[in-house]
């Protein structure tokens, strides 16, 4: 996906966008976030298992997990920088 579009696309649906590096070969355990995020990955791999399916993520591809999902993270050789969309939903 297009970086110019996908910033456009989350902005216009009320995300907040930042940039996140995340380490090579770094795991995070299961956790969950209190917030819907979709990321666009620019550079790196990342891994995210959820209930029990790994899905690899590279440039250019997208990722979405809504807010509560139990997730685990790994990130690849060169670790992973992705642009990040981050939606609180009110209660």
């Amino acid at each position: 996906m297009d970086k110019a579009l996908f910033e456009r696309q989350l902005t216009q649906e009320g995300f907040e966008l930042s940039t996140v590096t995340r380490d090579a070969n770094a795991f995070v355990d299961t956790h969950t976030h209190p917030f819907e995020a979709k990321a666009l990955i620019l550079s790196g791999q990342i891994s995210i298992q959820v209930q029990g399916k790994n899905v690899l993520y590279q440039p250019g591809q997208v990722f979405h997990l809504p807010a509560g999902t139990a997730h685990t993270e790994r990130y690849g050789p060169q670790g992973v920088t992705y642009l990040v969309g981050r939606k609180v939903h009110p209660a």
